[in-house]
Formats: structure tokens, C-alpha cells, sequence
């Protein structure tokens, strides 16, 4: 094995980069909730970018180590202590069999990711060892980690200790967050009013927030523009007729609380659509914790593309410390 689970922690799973092609069946991409994160603890211990890791949520897991590893935590600021004493987050950090991993309380931002030389090596599901909890697929027997569970660790790449990850390459969000967004197909189904409101309102995180969506309060009521209702669309104004729902959009149920879906989110459904957070701050959302005061910034498709530029810059620049040039 490699691992045994003494606490879980809080929503502790198995998660990669998640299972892509299955979308239009109903089974989401699901993996990281912060991609970048992940990504940049797998590099430090020697993995390929997509191998298995554990997320924690809110409160980190302790774990005793059955054999000697290299292992990373990235993403959210909370304490990292082996056998009590603290370690540098988003540094490569050597542990021995029988010594303790563990977390002190959170500081900063929502989830953690731990990465551990060789990756986490649970059986492939649909190709992706990621943890989809609500279909019971893929992870540690389809669900978050309990007390007990063993889990098993791959052959180990190389690295070395010590190395880092500098905070200039690091993503959080701010305060308050700003996530950029996307005007929709629906876009037209609200007032001008409305629309003006949605972007210049401050919202918060509402404490229904998971790896489903994150739901938000505190800005004013869409209200639509009259209309009559097609068939099958009901009669709320914010219910459309059944469409496809992408990651990052935004359902208004009722015009009131928009919801942004998120990876283990459903595939489709007879909400209304504001926008879409863009690809480059999808990994912000999952830093977010409950209370987080937001605000959604109205950008254009250019802008949009600019931006996931950007981020795979950045991507770029952190898979350069580890080039063997180095």
C-alpha cells in the first residue's frame, strides 16, 4: 500500500484531471476543482501532471505513511506538519515510513491538494481515477476517504527535496474575487437593468458551495423580459426549455441566487443561463470559501481567449523549473 487514513478530514478524495468525453452521457469531467494546483504538486514530486492526488476540503486529512515518499501540498493556505513539525507549502518535502501527515487549520482559501510520488494508484474508471462521489465512480471505492482506508501508491519518478514553487507563480483570488464572465445565449432574456445590476452588485459565496456549484447571494433579482412561455419551458421566468449546460455557467433559478456549475456539475437542464465564467478563472472558484464577497466582471470572447493565454503561460513557467536544463 503506501497510505493509511487515520482522519479523512473534510471531503478528503481521489482526484486527477478528471475523465473528458463522457459529458453527453451525464457523467461530468469532474478532477480538481483547481486544476493548476494539482498540476503544479504533481511536478513537484516527480508525476506527470494528470496523476492522482488527494483534495481536501476545508479541513486537511492525517495520514500515516507505510513507505518512504516525496509529497506536495499546493493550493490553500493551512499549515502542513509531519509528526508536528510545520513544512513549507508548494515545496517538495521527503517523508518516512510510519511518520504522521497532518494539517493545522485553515487559513486562506477552501481546498488543499496533496500530491505523493507515484501518484495514487486506484484503479482507472472511464479513464480517470478522479472521485465522481454522487455516482459512486472511480477513487477509493467511488466516495471521499474514511477513517481506515489503505490506499495504494504507484512507482515513484524523480526529484528532489526542496524544490519549489515561488508565490509569483501561485493563483488565489482577491478580496474582493473577480471572476471574468461571458454573456450567454440567454443573455437576451433579461432586462438591460438587470444586466447592468448582475455586473455591478457584490455577491457572496452562500455555504452551498461544492464540487456541484457554488451558489451565490446579496445582489439584486434578475428580473425577464416578458415573454410568453414555449412549450415544456414552465412558467417561471427563468425556466427555458431542456439545453446543454457547459462548465462555468451560470444558472439563475427564479432570478435570484445565480449558481456556478462547476466539475461533478450536471450536463443539462431547464434553467436559464446568464453567462460562463471563462476557462482562466475556473480554478479561483474552487479557493473560494463561504461568505467570500464576488464580483462577476462582464468581458468579451477576445478577452476571454487572452486570458486562457495567459494562464497557459503561467503553466508554462512552472513546468519550466522542472526542465532538466535547470
Amino acid at each position: 500500500m503506501g497510505i493509511k487514513v487515520i482522519h479523512p478530514g473534510l471531503a478528503t478524495s481521489v482526484q486527477d484531471l478528471g475523465r473528458p468525453g463522457y459529458f453527453h452521457l451525464g457523467i461530468p469531467l469532474g478532477g480538481a476543482m483547481d486544476r493548476l494546483a494539482l498540476k503544479a504538486a504533481n511536478l513537484l514530486v516527480g508525476n506527470a501532471e494528470g496523476a492522482a492526488g488527494l483534495e481536501a476540503v476545508f479541513l486537511g486529512p492525517k495520514l500515516e505513511f507505510t513507505r518512504d515518499a516525496m509529497v506536495a501540498v499546493t493550493g490553500a493556505d493551512m499549515p502542513i506538519k509531519l509528526d508536528g513539525a510545520e513544512k513549507p507549502g508548494w515545496t517538495a518535502f521527503k517523508v518516512k515510513a510510519g511518520q504522521l501527515l497532518s494539517f493545522d487549520f485553515l487559513k486562506k482559501g477552501a481546498r488543499i491538494y496533496i500530491a505523493i510520488s507515484g501518484g495514487i494508484d486506484v484503479p482507472l474508471a472511464l479513464g480517470s481515477r478522479s472521485t465522481y462521489a454522487i455516482g459512486a465512480l472511480g477513487g477509493f471505492k467511488g466516495r471521499s476517504l474514511a477513517i481506515g482506508d489503505e490506499l495504494p501508491i504507484g512507482e515513484a519518478g524523480s526529484t528532489e527535496e526542496g524544490k519549489r514553487i515561488p508565490p509569483e507563480l501561485r493563483r488565489h483570488p482577491g478580496q474582493p474575487a473577480q471572476l471574468r464572465v461571458l454573456p450567454g445565449l440567454y443573455w437576451d432574456r433579461i432586462t438591460e437593468e438587470s444586466g447592468r445590476n448582475f455586473f455591478e452588485d457584490e455577491w457572496k459565496v452562500a455555504p452551498e458551495a461544492d464540487r456541484m456549484g457554488y451558489r451565490f447571494r446579496g445582489g439584486r433579482k434578475l428580473d425577464f423580459v416578458p415573454r410568453t412561455p414555449p412549450f415544456g419551458a414552465g412558467s417561471d421566468p427563468s425556466n427555458i426549455v431542456d439545453s446543454c449546460y457547459p462548465y462555468g455557467s451560470i444558472q439563475v433559478p427564479g432570478g435570484t441566487e445565480p449558481i456556478i456549475l462547476h466539475r461533478d456539475a450536471v450536463s443539462g437542464g431547464g434553467y436559464f443561463m446568464v453567462g460562463t465564467v471563462i476557462s482562466a478563472d475556473m480554478d479561483l472558484i474552487g479557493q473560494l470559501q463561504p461568505h467570500t464577497p464576488t464580483r462577476f466582471i462582464k468581458v468579451d470572447m477576445e478577452t476571454a481567449l487572452a486570458a486562457r493565454k495567459e494562464r497557459h503561460a503561467l503553466m508554462d513557467q512552472i513546468r519550466s523549473l522542472f526542465s532538466p536544463t535547470r
